[in-house]
């Protein structure tokens, strides 16, 4: 016959609040407190069924006292899922905690992001290829999985840490749960792990690699000597997510979430022909290309300048990407043959593509820019925009020649946020408009794009534009819509 018994209270996972009713308080150790506890445990820890019945594994919440289940033959069960996965960073600390998602090991540099909403496109983001993300906002999987907010077909990063991971969904548009998706898509998640002191460590020392592991039989020792032999240094990661062959993009916002009156003003329109080049692209940038009036072609991270002329395009599109930006410098070249024949405009990865061109060196930040609500300012006219950013490379001023113009400043750290070439008919932004951080503030950029393809098409002073664009403010009119 099964019986139940106080333990001393340890870090465990529990089943949902609402399934717990109290415990009687009564004299610890008494025949009355081991009857009630025991009767308690039968029915709220199990639902009504027995102690050997199986409850949902992920549902978890802690509680002062703790309660395990022993069959009649003494072995101890408990009815809850212990922790059974590592995180091991290369400074030799080891975190434990509860997996969820895929099962295995895996690899990676580990950064923390701030964002309390959207992590479903962080997952999907190929800008994240070859890292780890660690959630600072502490409940991760509320709003489950849903097919219209992917940010590209699969999931790039290669883990996820989190500190508490919620198994209840509550969205209408979910399609899945985030444990199912990761399962899918292959990547391990650990969760009920202190993501406040890993944020701390990673803050204070910079960036670490680490590994994910569900294996036991793999030493400390052994992961930790893994985690330091392995670097992301150098590496060219935009060939793994770049596309093979140049295809059509034509989708534009789903009309629901439209908020622009300036995307609205050009419906009809005869469309830009613009050129994107897929370092990793986000579907939402071009979504909003799109919706700007542009018809997009995208093609692959390496595809010949010429061909790209030969489409004869009204402009020329730079997009994000993961990985080390001076890790690919026959991409620069590339770039070079196309700067001030049509107009360009780059974000993220474009951004630093764009600073090799004209010759400035990229450095490595020491633990990245990754959240929604990084203040940036446009010097242009002194206005602030809240942006969402993702990388942990930026561009050095001090390398820059003296006709390229430093448009935008990171107010975290100073810095560059944005460049502008009028005499080459480009710009760049270190962040992501098409994220809607602010919500729509920093929208803007698409409008000054498409101002200057208009000039390009109507013959007009390019150059001269571009300056004018520096002076164009934000249409906040839509600012209240959707995310």
């Amino acid at each position: 016959m099964a019986h139940c018994a106080q333990v001393n209270s340890v870090p465990t996972a529990f089943p949902p609040r609402h399934a717990l009713a109290p415990v009687p308080r009564v004299r610890p150790g008494s025949s009355t407190q081991q009857r009630q506890v025991s009767q308690h445990a039968h029915r709220n820890v199990t639902g009504g069924v027995s102690c050997g019945a199986s409850i949902p594994t992920l549902c978890v919440q802690r509680r002062a006292l703790n309660v395990q289940c022993a069959s009649g033959n003494g072995a101890v069960s408990p009815p809850w899922k212990q922790k059974d996965c590592r995180l091991v960073l290369s400074d030799g600390s080891v975190w434990h905690g509860v997996a969820f998602g895929a099962t295995g090991t895996a690899l990676g540099e580990v950064v923390f992001n701030t964002s309390m909403s959207g992590y479903q496109e962080i997952l999907t983001d190929p800008s994240y290829k070859g890292q780890f993300v660690s959630f600072t906002h502490v409940h991760i999987g509320n709003t489950g999985i849903n097919f219209d907010d992917t940010e590209s077909e699969k999931c790039h990063l290669g883990g996820i840490v989190v500190r508490d991971y919620s198994c209840i969904v509550s969205n209408y548009r979910s399609q899945k749960t985030l444990d199912e998706y990761l399962k899918e898509q292959g990547v391990l998640g650990i969760a009920d792990v202190d993501t406040r002191a890993i944020t701390r460590a990673l803050r204070t020392t910079g960036c670490l690699n680490g590994v994910i592991t569900t294996d036991a039989s793999l030493s400390d020792e052994d992961l930790v000597a893994r985690t330091k032999e392995w670097s992301i240094l150098g590496k060219d990661l935009i060939s793994e997510v770049s596309c093979s062959e140049p295809y059509e993009w034509t989708d534009p916002t789903i009309d629901e979430w439209e908020f622009s009156a300036a995307v609205k003003a050009r419906a009809g329109k005869e469309p830009f022909t613009v050129v994107a080049y897929d370092f990793g692209i986000k579907t939402n940038i071009l979504r909003r290309l799109t919706s700007a009036g542009c018809k997009v072609t995208v093609v692959p991270a390496a595809y010949p300048a010429q061909k790209v002329l030969d489409m004869k395009p009204d402009g020329i599109f730079l997009s994000n990407g993961p990985g080390d930006p001076s890790a690919v410098p026959e991409i620069v070249e590339n770039i070079k043959a196309l700067l001030g024949v049509k107009p360009m405009f780059g974000i993220c990865m474009g951004h630093q593509i764009l600073g090799q061109v004209v010759g400035g060196k990229t450095f490595k930040l020491k633990f990245g820019h990754h959240g929604g609500n990084h203040p940036i300012r446009y010097d242009k006219d002194g206005r602030i925009e809240i942006s969402a950013q993702n990388h942990n490379y930026a561009v050095d001023p001090a390398t820059l020649p003296d006709d390229v113009q430093v448009s935008h400043i990171n107010l975290n750290d100073g810095t560059c946020a944005g460049l502008l070439l009028p005499s080459k008919k480009a710009m760049s932004i270190q962040y992501h408009p098409e994220a809607s951080p602010g919500p729509h503030d920093s929208d803007i950029c698409f409008d000054q794009f498409i101002a200057m393809l208009e000039a390009e098409r109507t013959g007009g002073n390019v150059a001269q534009q571009v300056e004018e664009v520096a002076r164009m403010q934000p249409d906040l009119t839509g600012a209240a819509g959707g995310l």
